[in-house]
C-alpha cells in the first residue's frame, strides 16, 4: 500500500455504486451500522471514492477519509470537496487525533500486503478514541481470517464487541464468507 496509484479507477468504481443505487439497492449499509453507534467523528480508513464518508456527513458526522489510491481520493474530492480527504498509506497513518469510530469497509485489510496487515490494524486502532470502535468488514476466504484480525486488534488494545455476516447485523454462520467485526477500546 505505497505509492499514489494502485490500479483503481475512481470514477469507474463509483459508477458501479451509482448504478446499484439507481436500481434501488441500498448502498449505505456500512454508514447505517456506523451511525447506530451515534459517533460525532469517523475516520473512513480506505475510503475509496467517499461513498460511506459522504453519507455519514449527510447525518452531521464529522468525517475524514483516507485512501492510498490517488484516483479514489481524487474522485472523493470531486464528489465532496468540503470534506477532508487524505492520500496516505493506512499502515503508516499518523493523524495525531482520534475518532469515535474508525471504519475499514470493503475489504480494506485485504488490499494491504500480508506483511503490513498488523501495522494497518495498529495504525488504525491508534486513531480510536477511548470508548470508541474499530469497525471492519472483509471477505474471509482470501488469506486473512478472523483469528489473525482479532489477534492484531488485541495487540492494539481493542476487544471484540460484536460480529456479524452483514452490515445489517445478520448472525455470522460458519459457512459465511464475509464478516463485519466491531472492536472497542
Amino acid at each position: 500500500m505505497t505509492g499514489p496509484d494502485h490500479g483503481f479507477d475512481g470514477p469507474s468504481y463509483q459508477a458501479r455504486f451509482d448504478a446499484l443505487a439507481a436500481q434501488g439497492v441500498d448502498v449505505h449499509g456500512e454508514a447505517d451500522l456506523v451511525r447506530s453507534y451515534a459517533p460525532t467523528s469517523v475516520l473512513d480508513a480506505g475510503c475509496g471514492t467517499g461513498r460511506v464518508a459522504i453519507e455519514l456527513s449527510c447525518h452531521a458526522v464529522k468525517v475524514t477519509g483516507v485512501d492510498v489510491d490517488r484516483s479514489m481520493i481524487d474522485e472523493a474530492r470531486r464528489r465532496a470537496p468540503q470534506l477532508e480527504w487524505i492520500l496516505s498509506d493506512l499502515s503508516t497513518l499518523e493523524l495525531g487525533r482520534t475518532f469515535d469510530v474508525v471504519l475499514l469497509a470493503g475489504n480494506v485489510p485485504l488490499f494491504c500486503a500480508p506483511a503490513a496487515r498488523n501495522d494497518l490494524v495498529a495504525a488504525c486502532a491508534a486513531h480510536v478514541a477511548a470508548g470508541g470502535r474499530l469497525v471492519a468488514g472483509f471477505e474471509l476466504a482470501r488469506g486473512y481470517g478472523l483469528d489473525e484480525y482479532d489477534a492484531a486488534c488485541r495487540d492494539a488494545g481493542l476487544h471484540l464487541a460484536g460480529r456479524w455476516s452483514t452490515w445489517d447485523r445478520r448472525a455470522l454462520q460458519e459457512r459465511d464468507r464475509y464478516a463485519v467485526s466491531v472492536h472497542e477500546r
